[in-house]
């Protein structure tokens, strides 16, 4: 389908994925923190939850290319978007019957496993049907949608486990136990919301009494990828690597996700060792979120104004230094609640501009590819940097792990400032 087709008047398949992102966000950002607060009940110390969080994308890791390469072939993508939805699920709900520290990581290796098929599909689908001008309208909604979820996620977890911290192993595991089925629960959601257009895509375009803007907005998440005459051939992994500007956007990408990660598995385990309760974590953590959809908001007036590479410099840089600080001053929750916020709204600038940045550096039959090795890398930082930071975490605390965090976000704004200016 062409770009034609996907004007403002026929962006219904744009706000069916933000729909569907939300809810499955809503989910994991419920499921991930909690996981954290599963593990301290089965005893686990820092070192454990970064090999747990680096399990969660142990599969996406081997599996992102191939994913990738399937979307630029298949003819539709939204039922792939409610598999990724439906593994989202089952992820959770091992979760919930997990008894051991392996069992939890298993479990997080699904959960992992279902966000990247569904990301990877949404991602292909923006790529796929948005022209070259409003690739960060549509990534910067999508990745919006994301960051509701990041808001709700958190929020709902606190408000399940409640007020105590430091209260020892065993003492939440029916909190923790039932925030996984909802969880489960809130990911199934995605299904429902996909639906309609399945069924619009397969029997209703072909009424005669449909207007034929409603027929191209309801099949748009099921057309064929369009081709380009004469392509430049497949799109493997080194080829993409190749294009300039690509591992330099790769690693701000890496930077900027597994940063989020840490946050995520490590801040309840600073909070616990201060005696904030999860509830205040899961405030923390939505103020993070509410930054990063206030910033993506604003993402496409940004980016008309300001080159996208100072952008996502300013996006490292400030990322780096805001979310360095809230471990010194977390005694203080109101002014970790600021701090956290600010580092929201820096890094939620980053990751649409990646995929934008991305996405315009290879052939456009390229695209799904050119995404899926940005989330591979982004995956494959999702497994070491966790590993690294739960070993950095032994000896310095739980805080070090975010300083490590933090640390490579600015090491990648300062690679991005003395690289090519692409």
């Amino acid at each position: 389908m062409s770009s034609a087709s996907t004007g403002p008047r026929s962006q219904g398949w744009l706000w069916t994925l933000v729909v569907a992102g939300f809810f499955s966000q809503t989910a994991l950002n419920l499921v991930r923190p909690v996981t954290t607060y599963k593990l301290i009940d089965l005893g686990a110390d820092a070192t454990a939850v970064g090999l747990v969080t680096a399990a969660y994308a142990i599969l996406p890791v081997v599996s992102a290319m191939w994913l990738g390469r399937l979307t630029d072939r298949i003819p539709g993508l939204r039922v792939m978007v409610g598999i990724g939805a439906l593994v989202l699920a089952a992820g959770a709900a091992a979760l919930a019957l997990a008894g051991t520290i392996v069992w939890v990581a298993a479990a997080s290796a699904v959960l992992g496993m279902g966000h990247l098929i569904f990301t990877i599909a949404g991602q292909s689908a923006i790529a796929r049907f948005s022209p070259n001008d409003q690739l960060d309208r549509g990534f910067g909604w999508f990745t919006a949608a994301y960051a509701g979820g990041q808001i709700a996620g958190p929020l709902v977890a606190g408000l399940l486990l409640g007020d105590g911290a430091g209260i020892g192993p065993g003492t939440r595991a029916e909190g923790t136990t039932f925030s996984m089925w909802l969880g489960a629960a809130l990911a199934l959601t995605v299904l429902p919301v996909l639906l309609p257009g399945i069924i619009a895509s397969r029997g209703g375009t072909r009424g005669r009494g449909t207007a034929p803007g409603e027929r191209r907005r309801r099949a748009v998440l099921s057309a064929p990828a369009p081709q380009d005459d004469g392509g430049p051939g497949r799109p493997t992994m080194g080829a993409i690597l190749n294009r300039p500007g690509v591992r330099s956007n790769m690693l701000a990408s890496l930077a900027l996700l597994a940063m989020l990660d840490i946050l995520t598995a490590f801040l309840p385990l600073v909070g616990e060792a201060h005696g904030v309760s999860p509830a205040w974590i899961g405030m923390l953590l939505a103020a993070r979120g509410a930054g990063t959809i206030i910033s993506r908001g604003f993402l496409p007036y940004l980016s008309r104004r300001i080159a996208r590479r100072i952008l996502l410099m300013g996006s490292l840089y400030g990322a780096g230094i805001c979310l360095a600080v809230p471990a010194l001053v977390i005694d203080t929750p109101w002014a970790t609640l600021v701090l956290l916020f600010a580092g929201g709204i820096f890094l939620g600038l980053g990751q649409p501009l990646t995929m934008s940045l991305i996405s315009e550096s290879v052939p456009h039959s390229w695209r799904g590819s050119a995404l899926a090795v940005r989330l591979m890398g982004n995956r494959l930082g999702q497994v070491v940097m966790p590993l690294a930071a739960g070993l950095i975490a032994a000896p310095l605390g739980p805080a070090g792990a975010i300083w490590f965090g933090c640390a490579v976000l600015v090491g990648s704004g300062v690679q991005k400032s003395l690289g090519p200016a692409r």
